[in-house]
């Protein structure tokens, strides 16, 4: 089962805020109740990060490995949620229009499988795009996305034999993409055309993401937010901290 955090943080404001407004009403502001003095210690504080985490940034962690080299396993980021519109907490409805994805944004959005779970991708077509994939080469609109080769890609974490970094030129948007070398290519073209509402995704770590190329496409009201900062990096597993990626901004 999959907690909403987002739900219990609702749920325990709500009730901090009752309880210390029923500790008014009944016993006044005087009263030596410990849970009436904990609910009013607890509910500005609980009331900021609702408002916070709802409207304006939300932490998130890197689980996986589908965005390097951009985002590495460990890093923590920070997402604008108000980048794509205001939208009501667990309701997920959007209530003010602010913005919508740009091509080249690193996006957070609610899994369209499963909407309990949250992912992070690359938005490579806007609605009304077609997109075309062949081997290693992503075609945008008809116009063949241009790559800059940088050389073997490295990583202590996991073997990187046959990897390869490059430079991707997504119309514009220039930032860093893996290849696998050692993988077999697909002999005929994989064509999409993204549908009004939806975008289609993927992740830079191109042969190990699951992404638009299995599920399709992101509904608008799938978005959570766009992701913009890298505030810590811990690796559980091997148990390291990257201090140089603190304070990095995601491109």
């Amino acid at each position: 089962m999959t907690f909403d955090f987002s739900l219990g943080l609702i749920i325990l404001t709500f009730a901090s805020g009752v309880i210390w407004l029923l500790g008014v009403i009944f016993f006044g502001r005087d009263s030596n109740s410990i849970i009436i003095e904990y609910a009013r210690s607890f509910f500005p504080l609980l009331l900021l990060v609702l408002v916070l985490r709802s409207f304006v940034f939300e932490p998130f962690r890197i689980p996986s490995g589908s965005m390097k080299p951009t985002l590495l396993i460990g890093d923590f980021i920070l997402v604008n949620k108000f980048a794509y519109g205001i939208r009501l907490p667990v309701l997920h409805r959007k209530v003010i229009e602010v913005g919508e994805p740009a091509r080249g944004d690193v996006a957070v959005f609610r899994y369209p499988q499963d909407p309990r779970l949250n992912y992070i991708k690359r938005v490579i077509g806007l609605p009304g795009d077609k997109i075309t994939y062949q081997g290693t080469t992503l075609i945008v609109n008809g116009e063949p996305v241009s790559y800059e080769d940088v050389g073997p890609y490295t990583d202590v974490s996991q073997s990187s034999r046959g990897i390869t970094e490059k430079i991707e030129d997504l119309v514009g948007v220039r930032h860093s993409i893996l290849i696998d070398e050692l993988k077999p290519r697909p002999g005929a073209a994989a064509n999409w055309e993204v549908p009004a509402g939806h975008y289609f995704v993927m992740g830079d770590n191109r042969d190990n993401s699951n992404d638009s190329r299995v599920w399709r496409f992101v509904p608008e009201q799938n978005l959570v937010g766009k992701a913009f900062m890298i505030w810590m990096n811990f690796n559980w597993e091997l148990k390291d901290m990257q201090w140089r990626r603190i304070g990095d901004k995601i491109q």
